[in-house]
């Protein structure tokens, strides 16, 4: 049998890992010094929330990590505790230890006890000395707080809670309130219905109760407020102290016990008649001389809104229910959550429909339909119309960078406590949009790039102080769209790449020959081939020659492209180029022995045509083009793919300067060029198989099917061809 629970639970951790996010990035600007009061209050609550939604399904180690987390937040937030840097520090490290928590209840896996419990200790120790707001003299009242806040001079408090339509709307339930506050004492409670309108004049989404409560016991403020901290924007609240014995107001018997739709019992007091009601506010007589103590609790309670009674009923309830109603879903972002395979058959769908628009348009032109008919019109209309369509369906796939930006802080706090460094992180463009498909696949090379940065591109401490530099090294993380794609930017003001050990190493490992005469750019990209560290020792983070080459196989696995800028003693910049999306592609449709293909349209540097005193030959089969004082391997791409067994003659046709990976040039030699298209992506390995030199397929305006050529792929085997030839014309 289904679980009910089910879907609630999957709900409730996916709010948890948004409050995760809202905690890191109100804690971050507290550590920035640009935190406000309300910050402090957003990250309070973000924590409060979870240890709520955790005891609901009885995630008792959440619950227990939380609540101590969430009461040390409360002292910062009531000035207890100061949010120096040292509390601060302890408090990013305890968002990641409540991140770990909530995952291992998500999963079901075990929490480290021993990390919880270390965290404890450092909460005591802050609260105990470690930040902790000056003590006041005995007897004397903390900071914020009048005589009448202590808890020994309160004999109980009087509420005025009245509930507004938005309270009800968000499904909260005033006999829920009441219980959570009956566990600070005994009450009594009240209810006022005086402003209850006649039945054709109710609104069913209205608010029209007053209740007033009497709570016996000797608790502080912030007690009661908390019970009513998630409806208080909601609600009009009044607290009033009272000195003494609490005793429930005179002529108010207890009356018929009532119970609410969650079980809870409370005593109903019938309103007051209207001989007995209270008269309309007139002008108060001059005030006596009030005894300190009265002093004092006005000092606390605001005075009461001089505005109309609450008693007294709307003169159109209907209309106010409407402007209540407008007021709160202004004030509500208008968001669903919708399931993502549900996004995802949209996209299939309307992919679809490009695809039929584009056969559509094929038979028209085939039909040789005048473009000024009303036909040709129509269809010129239906293809912007579909263009919109599906740039909108995508948008709805594209995601801020910001849930993988967030995770980024806590790398760095790991990674610099590994290495004895001392980081700053600075984020920039976390709202950049992107097909959530590449987010979920750019977290690993973000990853591998900023622990590569911290551990082998910031100097240690003392080389930073002898180059004059601060003690503390940055590292940049940039986002922003560039020539419609996405552009990622990883940089540092460490040393800058050493080329000289990066080279020797690379010979040492017979990569390349002693006497290699190599680029900057060249012996910087050695850093990504496979096993490749210049690290001097195997570490937890670095050594194994992994990483960098993780970055690359997977940047070229998302279509896109890596490069890098370094100055010694300045620094380095890794780039990363990406397509914004994953499911439509701009493409260059080209022709090679009567088949259709389609070259990715950001592999293309330039078209041209070759000249015959441009081509020479270096081996049967492998040309190269003279092109601006440097060769370019030739590819004939019938040749590469199978469709010929005859080499095309250069002159006769059409060439495409193409960029790879690392920047590696080819030129691809192909029949025509029928001009450039956006097309849909299928995989071609999902429905057929992997074929070398083809990432992928589409359907054309025709029906037919049209390959997508894997320009990397492409370039690298004619790279490899062209250095084979070379060396086989040394040895001859």
């Amino acid at each position: 049998m289904e679980d009910p629970m089910a879907a609630i639970r999957e709900t409730f951790f996916q709010e948890c890992e948004e409050q995760l996010a809202e905690l890191e990035s109100g804690l971050i600007a507290m550590e920035n010094g640009t935190a406000e009061a309300e910050t402090v209050n957003a990250v309070f609550r973000a924590v409060h929330s979870m240890k709520g939604g955790a005891g609901i399904f009885s995630l008792d180690a959440l619950v227990r990590f939380a609540h101590v987390f969430e009461t040390a937040l409360d002292k910062v937030r009531s000035g207890e505790l100061v949010a120096s840097p040292h509390v601060v520090g302890v408090f990013l490290r305890a968002a990641d230890v409540l991140a770990d928590v909530v995952r291992a209840a998500r999963d079901g896996g075990q929490v480290d006890e021993a990390r919880t419990s270390a965290m404890v200790v450092e909460f005591a120790q802050i609260e105990d000395g470690g930040g902790v707001a000056k003590a006041a003299e005995p007897g004397a009242p903390a900071p914020g707080e009048t005589l009448a806040d202590t808890p020994a001079q309160i004999g109980g408090w009087e509420i005025l809670f009245t509930p507004r339509p938005e309270l009800y709307a968000k499904a909260n339930e005033t006999a829920i309130i009441l219980r959570e506050l009956k566990r600070l004492g005994p009450i009594s409670v009240e209810l006022d219905a005086s402003r209850l309108p006649e039945l054709h004049e109710l609104d069913p989404e209205g608010a029209y109760l007053t209740w007033r409560i009497w709570l016996e016991a000797a608790c502080a403020e912030e007690e009661i407020r908390h019970v009513f901290e998630f409806v208080e924007d909601d609600c009009v609240l009044s607290l009033t102290p009272r000195g003494g014995e609490v005793l429930a107001p005179a002529g108010f018997a207890p009356g018929t016990v009532i119970t609410g739709d969650n079980g809870f019992k409370f005593e109903f007091f019938p309103p007051v008649a209207e001989d007995e009601a209270e008269p309309s506010p007139e002008p108060e007589p001059e005030p006596e001389p009030e005894p300190v103590a009265a002093r004092a609790v006005a000092q606390i309670v605001p005075p009461r809104p001089r505005e109309e009674p609450v008693h007294e009923a709307p003169k159109s309830p209907a209309v106010e229910a409407m402007a209540a109603k407008a007021e709160a879903g202004a004030a509500v972002s208008a968001t669903i959550r919708v399931d993502l395979d549900r996004v995802d058959r949209m996209i299939d769908l309307v992919g679809e429909l490009v695809i039929n628009e584009a056969m559509l348009s094929q038979r028209v032109l085939e039909a040789g339909i005048n473009r000024a008919s009303g036909v040709a019109m129509a269809l010129e209309e239906l293809e912007h119309l579909t263009r919109e369509i599906q740039d909108s369906v995508m948008a709805i796939r594209a995601q801020p960078v910001r849930s993988v930006f967030q995770r980024m802080p806590r790398l760095v706090r790991e990674v610099a406590a590994q290495t004895g460094k001392q980081v700053k992180l600075l984020m920039e463009g976390e709202g950049t949009e992107v097909d959530k498909t590449v987010i979920e696949r750019i977290a690993d090379p973000l990853t591998h790039m900023i622990r590569n940065a911290i551990d082998h591109g910031l100097e240690p401490t003392e080389a930073r102080l002898a180059a004059g530099k601060s003690v503390e090294g940055t590292v940049k993380l940039t986002a922003l769209h560039r020539s419609g794609r996405i552009v990622l930017e990883v940089a540092d003001d460490g040393g800058g790449i050493n080329r000289a050990r990066v080279k020797q190493k690379a010979i040492e490992n017979g990569v390349i020959s002693p006497d290699a005469q190599l680029s900057d750019d060249e012996i910087d990209n050695l850093i990504f081939l496979p096993g490749f560290s210049t690290a001097a020792k195997v570490s937890d983070i670095s050594g194994r020659g992994v990483g960098m080459d993780v970055v690359r196989q997977s940047v070229a696995a998302l279509g896109g492209r890596i490069s890098i800028s370094s100055k010694p003693g300045v620094g380095s910049v890794f780039t990363l180029s990406l397509p914004l999306t994953l499911a439509v592609l701009d493409g260059m449709v080209v022709s090679a022995k009567g088949h259709t293909l389609i070259i990715p349209l950001g592999a293309i540097v330039e078209t041209l045509k070759p000249r015959g005193q441009d081509v020479f030959p270096l081996d049967r089969d492998m040309n190269v083009l003279a092109l601006r004082g440097g060769y370019v391997p030739m590819v004939d791409v019938a040749l590469a793919l199978g469709y010929s067994e005859a080499p095309i003659e250069p002159e006769q046709s059409v060439a495409l300067l193409v960029e790879g990976e690392g920047g590696v040039r080819a030129v691809l030699l192909v029949d025509a060029i029928h001009g450039q298209r956006q097309v849909v992506i299928k995989s071609l390995e999902a429905n057929y198989r992997a074929v070398p030199g083809i990432a992928a397929a589409t359907v054309m305006g025709d029906g037919r099917v049209a390959l997508i050529l894997d320009v990397d792929a492409v370039v690298k085997t004619a790279r490899s061809e062209a250095r084979g030839a070379e060396l086989t014309l040394d040895a001859n």
